[in-house]
């Protein structure tokens, strides 16, 4: 095997993985077929082992290739960090982003860390459940505030802190006054997020189980959970402090007394070397332990 990985290779690999299909394949990457096919089998020489089994019925991945796909976004969004602190770093410049989840305001940590540092430019970024540990990975965000669950895979965390859960209803719901509900009690309802954001849904969900699965719901913002709460589509089980944030009068949050909270915590790239991602942490850490 070759001591280098070439990344260049990497990518095209990962364009087939996902297409499962050279001619497709080549038309994301906008290079011809022939280059892509010979560029995948100098990749699978490099490395010593078949990426690939090609036949009549079409591509599929081999187990070294479903092996590689699953490392390959890892190593790409690595490249993709260092690409882009680099180019800053070239430019002479200094930024800051701070990224953060739905209802964490971080207004305040952004204007005294803006004051000890007045050199640096800060941005702010929203990021959603599909992106929060993301966007460390490829550079986009310096740090950011994390809802568990996360995968903590790579990176150094601190807890913030603690809030409890809701879930929301439309607000002519039977149960929208009740001050309070067990999970139990929402068993036969349609769950309008992913079940890995709500783990604890797939032990009471009667839909997850006359079907055998998940019911992928066409929502992904905040708000377009809401607008689908609203309509009696289904529910939303969020942090405290989300449903506050989004207090809209047709919709109703309701405590699920049987959930434990969820937790936040400031997370960034495990092992990086910076000042400002340094300072930043202790400030809010110091922040967090005068609060408490």
């Amino acid at each position: 095997m070759s001591s280098d990985l070439d990344l260049r290779k990497l990518r095209y690999f990962v364009a087939v993985a996902d297409e499962l299909n050279f001619g497709r394949a080549a038309e994301v990457l906008m290079i011809a077929q022939p280059v892509l096919s010979r560029q995948i089998r100098a990749f699978e020489e490099e490395l010593g082992v078949q990426l690939f089994v090609r036949d009549t019925r079409g591509t599929e991945l081999t187990d070294h290739g479903r092996l590689l796909r699953q490392e390959a976004e890892g190593l790409l969004a690595a490249a993709a960090a260092v690409r882009r602190r680099l180019s800053v770093a070239a430019r002479g410049e200094a930024f800051f982003t701070v990224a953060f989840m739905p209802g964490l305001v971080v207004t305040d940590a952004v204007k005294e860390f803006q004051r000890a540092h007045p050199e640096v430019t800060l941005h702010v970024r929203r990021t959603g459940w599909d992106d929060q540990v993301q966007v460390l990975h490829d550079g986009r965000a310096d740090v950011s505030y994390l809802r568990r669950p996360f995968d903590a895979a790579g990176l150094s965390t601190a807890l913030l802190f603690e809030e409890p859960r809701v879930v929301m209803l439309p607000a002519d719901h039977p149960s929208a006054d009740a001050d309070g509900l067990v999970m139990k009690d929402l068993a036969e309802a349609h769950l309008l997020q992913d079940p890995a954001a709500v783990p604890e849904w797939a032990e009471v969900a009667a839909e997850m189980r006359r079907r055998g699965g998940w019911v992928r719901s066409p929502s992904r913002t905040v708000e377009e959970k809401l607008e689908l709460v609203a309509v009696g589509q289904g529910i939303a089980i969020l942090p405290l402090s989300t449903a506050r944030f989004y207090r809209r009068p047709d919709v109703r949050f309701v405590p699920v007394t049987d959930l434990p909270p969820t937790e936040v915590h400031l997370g960034w790239e495990r092992g990086r070397r910076s000042r400002l991602v340094t300072a930043f942490g202790a400030m809010v850490r110091d922040a967090t332990r005068s609060v408490s």
